[in-house]
């Protein structure tokens, strides 16, 4: 049981006196001019003993406290399917041969030591001489060749990284960035500037809905010349009344806006950017600007996006960054953070100077509308409809530009449950699509180059190899060759490297250099998800057509704020335009849903494969303490640790 609220500890000498403990100015704790007796120092040990036992038999009542207020159901079947008893059965045999080599430890054998089989003491050791003499002959050779397969592909991933590190440094110091002309436009004359379509797809958004609007309503671009377009595939019948309450409100101030219903929500997002680009009124418009719900973009993002396609008729999407509202709010955030910074300042920013490509981000982007016809439109067979979009446009020629000085402010899933979810369609929908484009790219009419860039680096290396070998060789392979020493991985494989390949992907975000080890361990974490979304992607299995809207949070930026005030200047025109028949009726449904009660508060998940992948990495970690491996059991204690504190969704934010 956990200990109470009184603290008063009294241990029994064996004269049957009582020493009483109540505060640190007690007598026990003697001055530090006064030589201390041995009894005193025996009386102080061993009443800190008995406080440490006391919170470490408080901690099993925790766990399970913690594991009985969980919801196990947050986990879908697929992910305790096949990959989930391969774990299970690993870790039972782990704990079987961690039982015989603490056995073998405690009695001394040794097979150096065994010349002749008289030797040999009774029927166990014997097993054991067995095991280990089928272990060096059968066991380690497959081991050896499997983590030397996994280092080599960990050396070419890195590799890869390393190039795209000396790539970004090199832009860097030679300042090249995407120009535009000075005076692209006239702005005296607002027919110079050319149509664009703005699209803000969403669905059941409720918590950001008024904010990302508001951003698209104040773009600064001639109002003639722009069109917004909200695309609301929502289910919830009073929150598309709230949107088109909201849109009434910015075009009663003659903004270019109009609201789009879909009532088939087939096809996902693709299909809702699908059916919005089949109107008629869309042949009028050149380009096509796009953000998600949550994106609040500064209102002069099209003059310094738009601009670059003006005498660049090659040119078919220009990308913009992203920014975070909230990537100081949890451990989680910082951590995603330091990738995404990553990926878009080095990775996007590399591929789209040297190669013009890279791949669409799905949001943040202005599109050439010629380019999307002429490379088929959006596609609903896949989950990364953004992926798909931007290799069809690439094998058709189209160019690419990323702007890593203009931002666009969105926020981070703040909890791992939303956070896994998303990871997971980032990583099935690629190896959806090299399934279904790999013919096309070997047959179309680009370079031996730029095909081989493709396969080679863009889906194989960085969409197949980089889960494939993370959780392999660091999940699997590692604690693996614990049990197998003739495998052991050196040093510099689970070590040096790793921490100099975590120290490169956070330097495009300096501020987070203290989250250095816990960036590692986190990433090893997140390889199982990963690998595991790969999996279902490349095999095409149910999981990986699965499609869950990202939940959002409506952190407010300062952007945010301002829009806010301008909207309360206006309140009492808002109050008597809501004074309509379709504002009463959502008045009614809303006071059903206060009477109804408040919603069921969602417990915090246990996700099986982490909590048994922390168990199988403990395990290794003490068979690594008996070797004395040092480098080794660190890495495989603060592993598992790792696992288990992602396993009993303790990183990110707190639902109860």
């Amino acid at each position: 049981m956990a200990p109470n609220n009184s603290v008063a500890v009294t241990i029994q000498k064996p004269d049957n006196s009582f020493l009483k403990a109540k505060s640190l100015d007690s007598s026990v704790f003697f001055d530090k001019q006064k030589v201390a007796s041995p009894k005193q120092f025996t009386w102080v040990l061993l009443l800190k003993a008995n406080r440490i036992f006391a919170c470490l038999s408080w901690l099993p009542m925790a766990f399970g406290k913690r594991i009985a207020l969980s919801d196990m159901s947050d986990e879908e079947p697929r992910n305790r399917g096949k990959l989930y008893t391969f774990i299970k059965a690993f870790l039972l045999l782990s704990i079987v041969a961690l039982g015989v080599e603490v056995t073998a430890h405690y009695k001394n054998w040794n097979l150096n030591l065994v010349h002749q089989p008289w030797e040999v003491q009774g029927l166990v050791h014997w097993s054991y001489v067995a095991w280990l003499s089928f272990r060096v002959d059968y066991i380690a050779p497959v081991a050896i060749f499997l983590s030397k397969f996994c280092i080599v592909l960990f050396l070419i991933q890195s590799l890869d990284r390393l190039v795209l590190c000396l790539g970004c440094f090199w832009i860097k110091f030679k300042k090249v960035k995407p120009t535009i002309e000075p005076d692209a436009y006239d702005v005296e004359d607002p027919f110079s500037f050319p149509m664009v379509l703005l699209q803000i797809p969403m669905c059941n958004e409720r918590e950001v809905y008024e904010q990302s609007i508001a951003a698209a309503c104040q773009m600064d671009w001639p109002r003639d010349r722009l069109l917004i377009q909200v695309l609301d595939d929502s289910d919830d019948i009073v929150l598309q009344n709230l949107i088109q309450d909201e849109i009434s409100a910015w075009s009663q101030k003659g903004i270019n806006i109009i609201y789009r219903h879909r009532l088939i929500r087939t096809g996902y997002k693709a299909g809702n950017l699908n059916s919005a680009m089949g109107c008629e009124y869309v042949k009028d418009y050149e380009f096509v600007a796009i953000f998600d719900a949550d994106f609040t973009p500064n209102p002069d993002f099209l003059k310094l996006t738009v601009p670059h396609f003006k005498g660049n008729p090659e040119l078919g999407l220009v990308q913009a960054r992203w920014s975070f509202v909230n990537k100081d709010e949890n451990l989680l955030t910082r951590l995603q953070n330091i990738n995404l910074c990553f990926h878009f300042e080095v990775e996007q920013q590399v591929n789209g100077i040297f190669l013009n490509f890279f791949g669409f981000n799905g949001t943040a982007g202005v599109w050439r509308i010629k380019a999307l016809e002429e490379s088929g439109g959006w596609l609903e067979r896949t989950t990364v409809e953004d992926m798909d979009i931007a290799v069809r446009a690439h094998l058709n020629g189209w160019k690419f530009i990323f702007l890593n000085d203009v931002e666009a402010l969105c926020e981070l899933p703040e909890s791992y449950e939303t956070y896994k979810k998303q990871q997971h369609r980032w990583h099935s929908g690629p190896m959806q699509l090299f399934r279904l484009c790999l013919p096309a790219i070997l047959t179309s009419k680009i370079s031996i180059f730029k095909k081989a860039n493709l396969i080679f680096l863009f889906f194989l290396l960085r969409k197949l190899i980089l889960p494939f070998y993370s959780f392999t060789l660091f999940c699997i392979i590692l604690p693996l060759t614990m049990f197998i020493p003739e495998a052991e991985l050196p040093l510099w494989v689970i070590c040096y490297v790793p921490i100099f390949m975590s120290f490169l992907n956070i330097l495009p975000s300096p501020k987070s250099f203290p989250f250095l080890v816990p960036y590692l361990l986190f990433e090893n974490t997140m390889s199982v998800t990963k690998f595991s979304a790969m999996v279902s992607g490349l095999f095409q299995l149910g999981s990986s057509y699965e499609w869950v809207v990202t939940k959002k949070t409506g952190r407010s930026s300062e952007s945010d704020l301002i829009a806010l005030a301008e909207k309360e200047t206006s309140h009492d025109e808002k109050i008597l335009r809501r004074n309509s028949e379709s504002g009463l009726e959502l008045l009614s449904k809303l006071k059903e849903q206060e009477v109804a009660g408040p919603p069921k508060k969602k417990k915090n998940g246990i996700y099986r494969k982490e909590l048994a992948l922390a168990l199988l990495l403990l395990t290794a970690s003490a068979r690594s303490f008996l070797s004395a491996h040092g480098v080794h059991f660190y890495f495989l204690l603060f592993q598992g640790l790792s696992f288990l504190v992602v396993g009993l969704d303790l990183i990110g934010e707190q639902i109860s």
